[in-house]
């Protein structure tokens, strides 16, 4: 259900949107890749996202202390890492052969397939402390829904009269955060807490995705404004901040302490970032 309260609170706290002067970022780049994304970052600053191979193949990696690792689930024939938790349990996305999207969980070195029942796809995109996953599936129908997964099972995410919803962020205290598409077709954010949904929209935003959400409920994802531009956001203690970066792609990721991950264009070519805090 709507928490009303919440949404007219969200609209009246935001009015404005600061913005923020320039930041120095570190470039991520998987070396030999031709393309590096960076989507999630946990309290250790290990970081996980995907990159093509200059066979044309996109694998999951982490970066930690010991460098760049590839992560390629068995039987995959592409990979994305979406999202780590501070134990380093890694979840993501993997195709196989037959042409179906599996979600996955890597832990200690042994991958599981994470699949809705009765669901033609499914796309793990977050991981909490507690090991709680969020993400997205198909339904038989075609909809999409969100979902979080438990130890109490799957509950699925659909924002009351949207066509579509994604989860794509989950913290410890099972908020859920991700995009939908109204049935204008018009993309706006949510938060899922407790049950209840609150709308997540950047001021004067013809889009607006949130992507990530820390432990003290700091949301990072990106907007587009009406001149067609698209700027990174940092929604914290109910206000909206701009963050740009030359380029940029997407905000995806936000760690417990609010260092930022993401993705941009270099001269053509799609790198990862780490923006600090």
């Amino acid at each position: 259900m709507w928490n009303t309260r919440a949404w007219l609170a969200v609209g009246c706290v935001v009015g404005a949107v600061a913005t923020a002067s320039a930041q120095p970022f570190t470039p991520i780049t998987y070396p030999g890749a031709i393309l590096t994304t960076a989507y999630a970052i946990n309290a250790r600053g290990d970081i996980v996202g995907q990159y093509e191979s200059r066979d044309g193949r996109a694998h999951g990696y982490v970066l930690n202390r010991s460098g760049f690792q590839t992560i390629d689930p068995p039987g995959a024939v592409l990979t994305f890492a979406f999202g780590i938790n501070e134990r380093g349990d890694i979840v993501g996305r993997y195709d196989t052969s037959d042409g179906r999207t599996h979600g996955f969980l890597k832990r200690q070195n042994v991958y599981t397939t994470v699949d809705v029942p009765g669901a033609i796809r499914t796309v793990t995109l977050a991981i909490n402390s507690q090991g709680d996953i969020a993400g997205q599936y198909t339904s038989a129908d075609g909809t999409t829904h969100g979902f979080v997964l438990t130890v109490a099972g799957f509950t699925s995410l659909d924002v009351p009269g949207a066509a579509r919803t994604m989860a794509m962020g989950v913290n410890p205290a099972l908020e859920a955060v991700g995009p939908f598409v109204a049935a204008d077709g018009r993309t706006y954010g949510y938060l899922w807490s407790g049950g209840d949904y609150e709308v997540v929209g950047v001021p004067g935003a013809t889009f607006t995705q949130p992507n990530g959400i820390n432990a003290r409920g700091d949301i990072v994802g990106f907007y587009r404004d009406p001149d067609g531009i698209v700027h990174g956001f940092l929604l914290s203690d109910g206000a909206f901040t701009t963050l740009d970066v030359p380029g940029l792609i997407q905000f995806r990721g936000i760690s417990a302490s609010g260092v930022i991950v993401g993705s941009y264009s270099d001269n053509g070519v799609t790198r990862g970032f780490v923006l600090p805090r």
